[in-house]
C-alpha cells in the first residue's frame, strides 16, 4: 500500500500476483489469469438503431438506472433540507426533478458506455442494451439530451452554483469514473466514488447558492461509503469482473487486501459520519443514530474479516450480508439527517 495523500493507493500484492516469462506480474487466482485478454475479447456494440427489439416505456426507464436514482435525490433532499435559508417549493422540486434527470442521464451513458461487458455479467445481462431491447445510440442519445436538460434547467431555474456541480457530476461520472477509471485501475471506486457523493451539495447549493463545510461533510459521508460498499460486491462478483476485465480490488490485490480494505475504510467512515453532531452541525439524536448505525457497519465488516480465508458460500455470504446492510446503513443515516433538516424547519428562528 502506498500513501497517497490522506488516502491509500494499493499495489498487486504477492498474494494476488507472480512473475510471468514476460517479466510482467500475472494474476494469482486461476479465476483470473485471462483478466488483460478479457479485456480485448469483448468488442463494443455497433450503435445502430436496427440492432434494437421493439422497446418498452420500462425499458427506457431502466436505463436511467432508478433505483440509483432514487438514492441520488433522496440524498440531494437531504442536502436540500439541511441546508440554511429557504427556497420556494417550487424552485425545490424543480431542483430534485433536475437531479434525478441528470442521474438518469448519467445511467444512460454509463449502460451506453459498458454494454459490451454488462452482456457479459451475470448481474448487468438482462438491461435493455445487452438484451436488443435497446439500441446503443438510443441510450446515448438519452443520456446525452438529459444532461442537457437538467443542466440547463437547474442553471435558468435555480442558480448557477447548484447548475455547475450537477454538470460536474455527470462528466464526473462519465468521463473520470466510466471512461477512464473503471477499467485502468482498482481504485476506480475509490476516485470514482465523488460522483454518487456530490447529490447532497448540490440539494445545498440549490437553497444556499454556495458550498460550505457542512455540504463537504455530507459529500465526504457518501464518499468514505462508496469503497467498503462496492467491495463487499466484488468480493462475491470478482470473477464476473475478471472475466470481462475491470479491476476490481479483489481481482488485482485479493481477497485477504480487500476484506482488510473495508476494514481501514470503516474506520474511516464511522468518525466522519459523526462529524456533523461534534461540530454542531445536528443534535444528539443524529449523533446516537450514527453511532449505532456505526457500530452495526462495523460488525458486518468485521465478519467479512473473519472470513477472509474462506472460500465459496462461507466466504460470499458475510460480504452478501454487508453489500445489503450498506444500502440500509446509508438510507438510515440520511432519514437521520433529513429528520434534523426537518426539525429545523419546524422549531422558531
Amino acid at each position: 500500500m502506498d500513501g497517497h495523500g490522506d488516502r491509500p493507493t494499493f499495489k498487486m500484492t504477492s498474494q494476488a500476483a507472480g512473475s510471468s516469462t514476460n517479466g510482467r506480474r500475472r494474476l494469482a487466482s486461476p479465476a483470473v489469469r485471462h483478466f488483460s485478454a478479457a479485456r480485448m475479447e469483448i468488442a463494443r456494440p455497433p450503435l445502430a438503431l436496427g440492432d434494437a427489439r421493439e422497446a418498452t416505456v420500462g425499458d427506457y426507464f431502466a436505463l436511467l438506472k432508478p433505483r440509483v436514482m432514487s438514492l441520488v435525490v433522496f440524498t440531494g433532499l437531504t442536502g436540500m433540507m439541511l441546508a440554511p435559508g429557504h427556497i420556494n417549493p417550487v424552485i425545490g422540486l424543480i431542483a430534485l426533478l433536475c437531479i434525478a434527470i441528470g442521474a438518469g442521464a448519467s445511467g444512460a451513458l454509463n449502460m451506453w458506455y459498458d454494454a459490451d461487458i454488462d452482456s457479459q455479467m451475470e448481474r448487468t445481462k438482462i438491461r435493455p442494451i445487452p438484451m436488443g431491447r435497446v439500441a446503443p445510440a438510443e441510450a446515448l442519445n438519452l443520456g446525452v439530451t438529459f444532461s442537457l436538460v437538467s443542466i440547463l434547467l437547474m442553471g435558468i431555474a435555480v442558480n448557477a452554483a447548484a447548475a455547475a456541480l450537477l454538470g460536474l457530476t455527470i462528466g464526473f461520472y462519465m468521463f473520470v469514473y466510466t471512461m477512464w477509471l473503471k477499467r485502468r485501475t482498482p481504485q476506480n471506486i475509490v476516485i470514482g466514488g465523488a460522483a454518487g457523493a456530490f447529490p447532497p451539495m448540490i440539494g445545498w447549493a440549490a437553497v444556499t447558492g454556495t458550498v460550505s463545510v457542512e455540504s463537504i461533510l455530507l459529500f465526504m459521508i457518501i464518499f468514505m461509503w462508496t469503497p467498503p460498499h462496492f467491495w463487499a460486491l466484488s468480493l462475491y462478483r470478482s470473477e464476473e469482473y475478471a472475466k470481462v476485465g475491470v479491476p476490481m480490488l479483489p481481482v488485482v490485490a485479493g481477497r485477504v487486501e480487500t476484506c482488510r480494505q473495508i476494514v481501514i475504510y470503516t474506520a474511516l467512515m464511522i468518525p466522519i459520519t459523526l462529524a456533523p453532531w461534534l461540530m454542531g452541525f445536528t443534535s444528539i439524536y443524529y449523533g446516537a443514530s450514527a453511532a449505532l448505525l456505526g457500530l452495526g457497519f462495523a460488525v458486518f465488516a468485521g465478519r467479512v474479516w473473519n472470513a477472509r480465508g474462506l472460500s465459496g458460500e462461507a466466504g460470499d455470504r458475510p460480504a452478501k450480508h454487508l453489500f445489503a446492510y450498506s444500502i440500509l446503513y446509508l438510507m438510515l443515516l440520511f432519514s437521520a439527517l433529513l429528520a434534523e433538516g426537518l426539525l429545523a424547519m419546524g422549531s422558531p428562528s
